[in-house]
């Protein structure tokens, strides 16, 4: 009785913790990454993410590149193997197929959301990477606030970064404002972006003046990310309405005002930015040249440029007119980053072309790869050292 006793909170305990003594995945000094899985029925197991090449996949939206797959190797124990080449230092995804049902990692408990996909990650380091980890720095506070929309008629949440020290001191801050793709919500920036880790590292090291920055949801038919609203737990989806039909650019003077007031902010022109992704780099666009007394600092990520011809707002009437009177207040910056292989890439360079046959300066980043958040997070990691300087 006594031998089961014992058992018995073991036997729990391995439920609970998981019950493997596997390590997956594990990053070697050279960076390369060994994935493991123990699945000895399975016929097939791949590993898929982008650790792995990419493949190119037609969308509704035109041609990605898409995580492809590679084979894992069972040994004698029944426990599937695959060790990648060394690695670039970055944050990765990935995901099992296990005789082509797709698995998390039971042996990694760290995981992001997507839209409507959760993978595991993990970061290698020696580059890049090392910003978005958890470095022993000085550390900023991330809160969740809710805000009132009398244009959109709720309650919103948008998520704050207040960097190291704000609560100590007494001084005023500038303010990012930080504007997440189609699909996302006010946790994409801080999730897949690592927006926190990116600023405390950077503040850390003096490259980055310290700034508040707000990420707000983009998506106006949403009080707030998916389960953390009134509808409860739904199936997040790409497709939501009024996405980029002016609304969010005509409400958004409404999260200035809250944050100003809640906040120590530089009130000013010179103490505000704003920048986004894809559809964030499209409501950038807009709102910025709506608003031209309101924002320094303009940055636009693998932005969507023109609305659909089909969308009818005042907010993109005039967008020649509006455009001209925002540079002749001279934007301290106007940073526009695309990677080559984007889908949004003609699209950038239409606009740029405009651009320059107005004379308008702006600062030109260009990589590779495509639209990615691996890409977005390099912009943000560039841009935010420009800012308020």
């Amino acid at each position: 009785m006594l031998a089961v006793l014992i058992a018995f909170p073991l036997s729990g305990q391995q439920a609970l913790w998981g019950g493997e003594d596997i390590i997956s995945p594990e990053i070697h000094p050279d960076n390369s990454v060994t994935f493991r899985l123990n699945a000895p029925k399975a016929t097939t197991v791949q590993l898929t993410g982008d650790c792995v090449p990419t493949r190119k996949q037609e969308t509704p939206f035109g041609t990605f590149d898409v995580p492809g797959t590679v084979n894992l190797v069972k040994n004698e124990k029944g426990i599937w193997e695959y060790t990648t080449p060394p690695l670039e230092s970055e944050l990765y995804s990935y995901s099992f197929l296990v005789d082509d049902l797709k698995i998390n990692d039971p042996n990694n408990v760290y995981m992001i959301r997507d839209v409507a996909s959760v993978t595991n990650v993990f970061i290698t380091g020696g580059g890049q990477g090392d910003l978005y980890k958890v470095n022993r720095v000085p550390h900023g506070t991330v809160a969740r606030r809710w805000y009132n929309s009398p244009t959109l008629g709720y309650d919103r949440r948008v998520t704050i970064y207040t960097p190291p020290g704000y609560e100590e001191s007494t001084d005023n801050y500038p303010v990012l404002y930080l504007l997440h793709g189609m699909g996302g919500d006010e946790e994409a920036w801080i999730a897949l972006g690592r927006t926190v880790q990116i600023l405390d590292n950077l503040i850390a090291q003096g490259k980055a003046k310290p700034m508040i920055v707000v990420m707000t949801n983009g998506n106006v038919d949403q009080e707030a990310a998916p389960g953390e609203s009134s509808l409860g737990f739904y199936k997040p989806t790409m497709q939501l309405p009024r996405t980029m039909q002016g609304s969010m650019e005509e409400s958004f003077p409404e999260v200035i005002t809250f944050i100003d007031s809640n906040y120590r902010t530089i009130r000013t022109k010179s103490g505000r930015a704003i920048a986004g992704l894809s559809m964030g780099g499209f409501h950038s666009l807009h709102i910025s040249k709506q608003y031209p007394d309101s924002f320094d600092y303009i940055g636009l990520f693998s932005a969507a440029i023109r609305p659909d011809e089909r969308v009818q707002s005042p907010i993109y009437d005039n967008f020649e007119e509006k455009l001209a009177l925002q540079f002749e207040k001279k934007p301290a910056l106007y940073w526009i980053a695309i990677g080559k292989t984007d889908f949004l890439y003609q699209a950038n360079v239409e606009f740029r072309q405009l651009l320059d046959e107005k004379g308008y300066p702006y600062t030109y980043y260009e990589n590779e790869e495509g639209h990615i958040w691996k890409n977005w997070r390099i912009y943000l990691s560039e841009f935010v050292p420009l800012l308020f300087q």
